[in-house]
């Protein structure tokens, strides 16, 4: 299959997980590097030799370049990749989509109106850990799913981020941040909602970074709600940037009960973390063997999206999906706001589980 070449803008620290795992997935041809700062663009294009460090104009104008990995910060997501839209190229977005549904709504159109593709991070889903989950709970191994907890919760990013202050500005807050990777993960293993309720707070306005600056709080810091999923099953979900502590299960932050069992959920930011089932008839959690291969990291779904471009099948990591996930995000917001009950405003549907009988790296 040829490769497709991708052109990388935003060089920030995601990039180098990015382009290191990219190594791995032979469909993807990394063909440039671009930042608004060129000494970043090309530090990162010596360190991965990727051929050709740029400004994002310049790589908007190559016409060799088919698919932009849009890595740049949460603000500038939808404005980029309109503009790479635009000039005719697919377009994967690190998470979210946009900062609100109205720009994830023009992205979905402009890409649709163009025939280009549109795919959006997290891809973790795809990762053998979730996968496994999804199997146990499709083979209905735990019975008919009543009941799912999520918890993410710390003192946010400000104790140990470089620079914070973009966390706390809309579009970034923890459930816009890590909330992504929840959402995702819960919709994958449990199909579409039905509606949700949130509440959400400023719970510490005066933050300051590392090096003592004050960080202005423009978004909530404590965002918590319900999940009522079609399926009947229903649940909480509960992100947090404002508690000292947090008493949950780093490794099995999610977890779902069944009719005939429950399961424990590994890290929906992570790919091949443990998964645990306890049936019914079990005095203690067993270990599930894992269904699908190991060794996937970020840039699987942005491989997946460029091997489903060559194939003409529809890719996993897609824009539907993240328009979902972002719609979600913000009705926790907006019922919180209005006091009131939030249906999803698309329709989702389940990507395809990935395939367990390929060699690592083959997607197809």
């Amino acid at each position: 299959m040829e490769r497709v070449r991708v052109g990388v803008i935003g060089c920030g620290a995601i990039s180098a997980n990015y382009l290191k795992n990219a190594r791995n997935l032979p469909i993807l041809e990394i063909a440039a590097c671009a930042d608004l700062d060129m000494d970043r663009a090309r530090s990162r294009a010596q360190e991965f030799e990727v051929p050709k460090a740029c400004t994002p104009e310049a790589l908007l104008r190559d016409d060799s370049i088919e698919l932009v990995l849009n890595l740049t910060v949460p603000k500038a997501h939808a404005p980029l990749a309109l503009q790479a839209i635009e000039s005719g190229k697919h377009v994967y977005n690190e998470k979210p989509l946009a900062i609100d549904r109205d720009e994830g709504r023009r992205l979905l159109d402009a890409a649709s109106a163009r025939g280009v593709r549109l795919g959006c991070a997290p891809d973790t889903f795809m990762g053998a850990g979730l996968q496994t989950a999804r199997k146990l709970i499709d083979d209905g191994r735990i019975g008919r799913p009543v009941a799912f907890s999520g918890l993410m919760l710390g003192r946010g990013p400000d104790v140990w981020h470089a620079n914070p202050a973009f966390f706390y500005e809309p579009g970034g807050g923890p459930m816009f941040d890590m909330g992504p990777y929840y959402i995702t993960a819960l919709l994958n293993l449990l199909g579409p909602v039905q509606h949700i309720t949130g509440t959400a707070t400023v719970a510490i306005p005066d933050r300051k970074d590392k090096q003592g600056n004050a960080i202005p709080v423009h978004t909530p810091d404590h965002v918590c709600g319900t999940v009522q999923f079609e399926s009947g099953a229903a649940g909480t979900l509960m992100t947090s940037f404002a508690v000292a502590h947090g008493v949950y299960d780093r490794q099995f932050p999610i977890l779902v009960y069944g009719t005939e069992g429950a399961l424990k959920v590994p890290d929906p930011n992570g790919f091949d973390g443990p998964v645990q089932i306890r049936r019914i008839e079990d005095e203690e959690w067993q270990e599930a063997p894992h269904a699908f291969p190991k060794g996937y990291g970020r840039s699987v779904g942005l491989a997946d999206m460029a091997s489903a471009i060559r194939s003409g099948r529809p890719h996993r990591a897609g824009g539907e999906q993240a328009f979902t996930t972002l719609d979600l995000m913000q009705g926790f917001l907006d019922s919180s706001r209005e006091g009131r009950i939030y249906a999803p405003a698309l329709r989702y549907e389940r990507p395809a589980p990935m395939p367990a009988d390929l060699p690592f790296g083959e997607l197809d």
